[in-house]
């Protein structure tokens, strides 16, 4: 199921927490939606699940309002919040099943339900313990759970790795990729690393406005404005060598990186320069080791689109 964003905006007094952003999520896409703290990521979220009303603006989730039609589109809506609110007292089972009844969910239907989630997020050693006595991890799996139990079409997940440990991050990451085979899934994080392995493309929000979309892919080459290609060439003339790469047609920028050793990086536009220096090579009889990309990392495009 579609969201779509139309130049959402809200205001806590004159501070703007959202100033009119506006994307699109596609069926079956997971997006990662990155930001500083008090970027306006959690303000977006709660606004998405008609959780918040926005002063302007609207979302539109399979081609229906939230201002007129809250009701409706929650029901196609799973929200994990950052501070997992649960019910300590209550063993999982029990907390699943109330989570089914107020979803609405049918009392013959529930049981099944209450199965297939304790199942698919690995609850089941743990379903008649109290939610009090386990892991933050396995707390993190209920709330994942209670998200779920009503099958929704999208999934809002704010920050559901905060607090794990690596191995629980693996196991949550890979539960929300096999999710998001199925549905539309948002994820908010601060932990880039989980964003490439788990996200099909990453919005950044910074002081209340939408700063970039796109693949991780998209973004670097968006940072870089240029491929960067990492080059080792054995035996021959540093300053030869630099000259000869200094000419080919679609070389812009040929730095020293290690002159020793005859390293280079060179900044290309065109789809043929590797193979323009293969040849280079080969009709100068120097020996190439070492020809690959180099990829801006996402932290530093991060950095450069949230420090102003």
């Amino acid at each position: 199921m579609d969201i779509v964003i139309e130049n959402l905006t809200k205001r806590y007094g004159v501070q703007k927490a959202i100033d009119a952003i506006s994307f699109r999520v596609n069926t079956g896409e997971i997006i990662g939606f990155l930001g500083p703290n008090g970027a306006g990521k959690t303000t977006t979220m709660k606004i998405i699940t008609s959780y918040m009303a926005p002063d302007e603006g609207d979302v539109i989730i399979g081609g229906r309002s939230v201002r007129e039609y809250p009701v409706e589109t929650r029901k196609h809506i799973g929200y994990l919040p950052e501070n997992n609110p649960l019910y300590h007292d209550m063993p999982v089972i029990d907390y699943l099943e109330f989570c089914a009844r107020i979803q609405g969910i049918d009392k013959h239907r529930t049981p099944g339900r209450v199965a297939e989630m304790i199942r698919i997020t690995g609850l089941n050693r743990e379903k008649h313990k109290k939610i009090g006595e386990l892991s933050k991890g396995f707390r993190q799996r209920v709330g994942l759970a209670q998200a779920m139990i009503h099958d929704p079409d999208i999934l809002i997940l704010d920050e559901p790795t905060s607090g794990l440990d690596p191995n629980q991050i693996v196991e949550i990451r890979k539960l929300i990729r096999e999710l998001g085979r199925e549905k539309t899934v948002i994820l908010s994080t601060h932990i880039l690393p989980e964003v490439e392995a788990t996200c099909d493309r990453i919005f950044i929000i910074n002081k209340g406005k939408l700063v970039a979309d796109g693949t991780p892919e998209t973004l670097r080459k968006r940072a870089q404005g240029s491929d960067i290609l990492r080059i080792k060439i054995e035996e021959g003339n540093p300053d030869a060598i630099y000259k000869a790469l200094k000419g080919l047609k679609d070389v812009t920028i040929v730095e020293f990186a290690d002159r020793q050793f005859n390293r280079f990086n060179v900044h290309c536009t065109g789809e043929n320069v590797r193979r323009e220096i293969f040849s280079l090579c080969v009709n100068n009889n120097w020996i190439l080791t070492e020809l690959t990309p180099f990829e801006t990392k996402l932290e530093d495009i991060f950095r450069e689109l949230t420090m102003n």
